[in-house]
């Protein structure tokens, strides 16, 4: 019972819970509730006489857990973020395909005009001579 009550069990989770002096104690908790009840009220007794201690810090697996739990959630947010950006991104080049297209498209009717009137003179093949 006094290493349960100082904080220090060795084999519960250091609750103060009948179930834990059992586990921690050695016998079943129904031998402790049944049984020995001089016992079972005494635990109960020493813990309400207790004089309210301040929580003690998380211990490191729960500590653990909420720092997963904040990496998770900031992985997430990243992924989504980054999600949409990607999405961004693909209507981007979806949108500068189409432009390429049309360049393409207004520079071969370009291409065909300047065919079509031969008769403009070349310029650049004839030398000019002083």
């Amino acid at each position: 019972m006094v290493r349960l009550l100082i904080g220090a069990p060795l084999h519960s989770d250091g609750k103060l819970t009948i179930v834990s002096l059992a586990t921690d104690f050695g016998p079943r908790r129904n031998k402790l509730t049944y049984k020995h009840t001089g016992l079972k009220d005494l635990f109960y007794g020493l813990v309400k006489a207790r004089t309210p201690v301040p929580e003690a810090l998380p211990d490191s697996a729960r500590a653990r857990a909420a720092k997963q739990q904040q990496d998770l959630s900031r992985v997430r947010a990243e992924r989504d973020d980054l999600r949409g950006q990607v999405q961004l991104m693909a209507r981007l080049v979806h949108v500068l395909e189409i432009e390429n297209s049309k360049l393409k498209e207004t520079n071969a009717a370009l291409e065909q005009q300047v065919a079509t009137h031969a008769s403009v003179p070349d310029l650049t093949s004839q030398r000019h001579r002083p």
